[in-house]
Formats: C-alpha cells, sequence, structure tokens
C-alpha cells in the first residue's frame, strides 16, 4: 500500500478559486481503481494550509492515477492560484495495525 502525505500552502483567500477542483478531483480520484481513500483539507488553524493524504493499493494505480484527464484539468486549476510552498510525500507500506491504545 502507498500512502501520499503533503501539505501545500496558498496565498491567504486564494484556496477558494479551487475549491470546485479540489471537490471534482476528490471524487473522480475516489472512482479510479487501487484509489483506497483520496481527501484534501484545509487546516483548521491556518486557512492557507491545504493537506493532502491519499491511500493507493499500488505504484502502478497511482502512476495511472496521475494519467488520468481530471488530474490535467487539476495541475491547470492549481497553476492559478501558485502555491507558495508545496512538500507532498509517497510511502510505501507493508502493513496496517491497530491504533495503540
Amino acid at each position: 500500500m502507498l500512502i501520499v502525505a503533503g501539505e501545500v500552502v496558498v496565498e491567504a483567500g486564494t484556496i477558494e478559486k479551487v475549491k470546485a477542483a479540489l471537490h471534482e478531483t476528490e471524487e473522480a480520484s475516489r472512482k479510479e481503481p487501487g484509489c483506497i481513500s483520496y481527501a484534501f483539507s484545509v487546516d483548521v488553524n491556518d486557512p492557507t494550509m491545504v493537506r493532502i493524504f491519499e491511500r493507493w493499493n499500488s505504484a502502478e494505480d497511482l502512476k495511472a492515477h496521475f494519467a488520468m484527464p481530471h488530474m490535467a484539468s487539476f495541475g491547470t486549476a492549481v497553476s492559478q492560484i501558485q502555491p507558495k510552498s508545496m512538500d507532498v510525500k509517497v510511502y510505501e507500506i507493508d502493513k496496517e495495525i491497530p491504533l495503540p491504545r
């Protein structure tokens, strides 16, 4: 399984310009083969911080995701707001364990 996790910092107020694209990308991506979960969220304490969290079955599924037409539209929308910074990482994990209590 792969986990994609990231943080994108945008100028104050610009996230409103791409919320529709975020919604459309989430909806389309969640229907793709191999997508376990896919979400964007705005930090409750920092409205300029957008967090990304995705889970994919395989690297092949993630590669196919980037070739989807909705990803090109998403890239165009994001380029309009020119993020101040972006830090996105992919983690390959071999197992899932219960939350320690």
